[in-house]
């Protein structure tokens, strides 16, 4: 068995793809796991996972010129068999690892270059220029690493391009926690949304849908907006009188809003990012049993119309948005059925434990690879 640190200076110690899927089932075949974080609340372990904390930034900027340092020394100490970095902005504490001689795996969240063509902040020039050196820059580094990780099939075969040893270890939804059928005599007046709260995501075109809505629906938004100006914006929409934001809940909160619901909503922005992006909300509304209304992308029109479980439409379009929550709550036979399809669904194809068994089988083949040095 081998000795395994994660490292993310990004994302929370009980990250869903980090810690709850990817930590855990490594620790589960009996390999020696550590998490290096970066939030201030300490060192402790669980479910067989040690997490140690290097302390939380102050800011973005200190996150990446001095996080990135605890990061490394830090990684260094624990004198692992393989790293596995999950930030882009750790790939040149992954570079120096490799110049030790260490093994060194990138997981690509998201497809960056084309998340930084998708940025609103910058203009088009910018966003050209920094999409093209982070690709160069990417090219380069990811050539040099033992392996690679991406989250869809999209970005694998990018990056196969780059490194022959990448597999694709999709976001799907863990079943143990979707045990319980939905029980639907229980069901609210009501659909949900799960997840982070921005424009490019679509939350005002759902605020705008509430105020067309002809049933007495309610959006229960379960999430943390991305800017305070953006939800002191929404709340004076007529619309926001039929939201429930409940900000960010944990696990089991996630689920009780799911368990209220009639339908769970994706209806983000046709951004070059998303095209071809899987939702991991998407995946657990369906192993909810809530039937999705979604964006209208062929990837995900194949999934969601594909196997019946949902309605895809055009995220810019209030009124269709509306009409789709109107007829699931109209029709909650047909809500039902949906959801029981798209439930069916995540049990035969989209499900962790078919992700798990590639995640091992990828750290199993480093074990048997001599180590690449740079």
């Amino acid at each position: 068995m081998a000795n395994i640190v994660h490292l993310t200076s990004a994302h929370p110690r009980y990250d869903t793809r980090i810690f709850v899927k990817q930590c855990r089932s490594l620790a589960a075949r009996g390999h020696e796991v550590t998490l290096v974080v970066a939030d201030g609340l300490g060192e402790e372990r669980a479910d067989g996972v040690r997490i140690l904390d290097v302390g939380r930034p102050g800011g973005r900027l200190e996150r990446v010129l001095r996080t990135t340092g605890r990061m490394l020394r830090a990684a260094l100490g624990l004198d692992a068999d393989v790293y596995q970095l999950h930030d882009p902005e750790l790939i040149p504490a992954g570079l120096r690892l490799k110049r030790r001689g260490r093994q060194v795996v990138f997981d690509s969240h998201e497809d960056v270059p084309a998340q930084l063509l998708a940025k609103p902040y910058l203009n088009r020039f910018s966003r050209r220029v920094l999409s093209a050196a982070f690709a160069a820059y990417e090219r380069r580094a990811c050539r040099r690493f033992d392996g690679l990780i991406a989250a869809t099939p999209f970005v694998r075969q990018r990056l196969a391009g780059i490194n022959p040893n990448t597999v694709d270890v999709n976001n799907y939804p863990v079943l143990q926690e979707f045990d319980a059928a939905p029980d639907w005599d229980r069901k609210a007046m009501e659909v949900c949304y799960v997840g982070s709260i921005s424009a490019i995501r679509g939350i005002r075109e759902l605020v705008r849908a509430c105020e067309l809505l002809r049933t007495p629906a309610r959006l229960s938004l379960v999430g943390s907006f991305s800017e305070a100006a953006l939800e002191h914006e929404l709340t004076g929409y007529p619309g926001w009188e039929r939201v429930d934001a409940h900000g960010h809940l944990g696990r089991a909160g996630v689920q009780r809003a799911m368990s209220r619901a009639m339908a769970g909503l994706v209806t983000l922005h046709p951004v070059v990012n998303y095209l071809d992006a899987l939702p991991v909300k998407m995946f657990e509304y369906m192993a909810a049993g809530l039937p999705v209304i979604a964006s209208r992308f062929p990837l995900w029109q194949e999934i969601v119309e594909g196997n019946d479980c949902g309605v895809c439409v055009d995220p810019h379009d209030p009124a269709a948005i509306a009409a789709a929550i109107d007829d699931f709550c109209r029709h909650p036979q047909k809500a039902r059925l949906m959801g029981e399809n798209g439930r069916r669904a995540v049990h035969a194809r989209y499900n962790w434990r078919g992700e798990a068994d590639k995640l091992l089988a990828f750290h199993d083949g480093l074990a048997l690879s001599p180590n690449r040095t740079a």
